[in-house]
Parts: structure tokens; C-alpha cells; sequence
């Protein structure tokens, strides 16, 4: 019996570990740049988590842009089409940047206006460690919440990104003289 019940309850740990590891989303976001692939992290990050997903199933960063480029800090997407319009998005999630996760060179977070609140659909990849946007050190006491990382495409794509020259376009500044398209948003299976 004793065997019977280890064996079982090694099955059921090996199990919920499976689970948990197939709970670790992946996303690829084919750009015209080459593809970045993000891990995203639901345990830490949730709300973020399930609203990037969400977006992406809804097809809402296919055509969108890197629109905002700044080299030695971090590179923003998934708001704007090429010609400047922003995309209409659903409402904004709380903020969740004091989960433990830092704006660490190849995390992921979520965009926000000066309301903590206020994260849609936009999001930014940390081009090096930028500690004063985590909730310990921000000015506003708040933060930005990181809710995964990049796990391909970080020293090819995101680093041809981050030194796009870029300039000023429809009062935005920062913006990439050539378009980077963000083409097609999947979730990897």
C-alpha cells in the first residue's frame, strides 16, 4: 500500500509540476524586425497577464508599432498603428507592480499614463535594468508592472530595435523613422 501510495503521490507532485510549467505562457510577437518570444508569468502578474493574453487572442497587436524607441532604457509597443492612430482597447486592470518582479534588461511591463491604474494594451520591453520604474523606487510610489521576460530575440531583434533612429511624428516623440511592425501576436502552444 505504502508503495502504491508513493508512487501515486509522486505522480500527482510530477503532475502539478507539469501544470504549472504549462501554466508559463509563451508569446511571439513576429515583428519586421524578427520575431521576440516573451514568457509571461501568471503566478507573480495575474491581471496583466490575462489582459496581454487577452489581447493578443484578440488579434490587437497584429500591425501595430514599436512607436516608442529609446536606446539605454526600454522599447514601447502595442498601442499605435503605423500611422499614429491609437487602437481602441478595453478598460484599463490595477496595477500589480509590487509582485516581487523588477524592470530588469529583458522584462516585459505594462505601459501607463500617471494613474497607476491605467495599463491597457501598451506595453514596453526593458532594453537594460531600469530599478527606479519598480514600486520600492518610483517617484510616484506605484511603479510599473513587469509580468514576464524575453526568452528569444533579445540580443537580435530587441537590440536592432532599440538603436532605430527615430524621430518625431504626429507630436509623439522617439518614433522609429521606419516603421516596426509588430505583424502578428501568437500564443505559443
Amino acid at each position: 500500500m505504502r508503495s502504491t501510495l508513493t508512487r501515486w503521490t509522486f505522480a500527482l507532485a510530477l503532475g502539478v509540476g507539469l501544470c504549472g510549467a504549462a501554466a508559463a505562457q509563451k508569446v511571439r510577437l513576429t515583428t519586421s524586425a524578427g520575431d521576440i518570444v516573451v514568457q509571461l508569468d501568471a503566478e507573480k502578474a495575474p491581471k496583466s497577464t490575462a489582459n496581454f493574453l487577452q489581447y493578443v487572442k484578440a488579434g490587437h497587436y497584429n500591425g501595430t508599432i514599436f512607436h516608442r524607441v529609446i536606446d539605454n532604457f526600454m522599447i514601447q509597443g502595442g498601442g499605435m498603428t503605423a500611422d499614429m492612430n491609437e487602437k481602441a482597447t478595453r478598460p484599463p486592470i490595477a496595477n500589480e507592480a509590487r509582485n516581487g518582479l523588477s524592470n530588469e534588461r529583458g522584462t516585459i511591463a505594462m505601459a501607463r499614463t500617471a494613474d497607476p491604474n491605467s495599463a491597457t494594451a501598451q506595453f514596453y520591453i526593458n532594453v537594460r535594468d531600469n530599478p527606479f520604474l519598480d514600486a520600492a523606487n518610483a517617484r510616484d510610489g506605484h511603479g510599473y508592472t513587469v509580468f514576464g521576460r524575453v526568452v528569444e530575440g533579445m540580443d537580435t531583434v530587441v537590440e536592432k530595435i532599440k538603436t532605430a533612429p527615430t524621430g518625431i511624428k504626429n507630436g509623439h516623440e522617439n518614433v522609429p523613422l521606419k516603421a516596426i511592425v509588430i505583424t502578428k501576436a501568437t500564443v505559443e502552444k
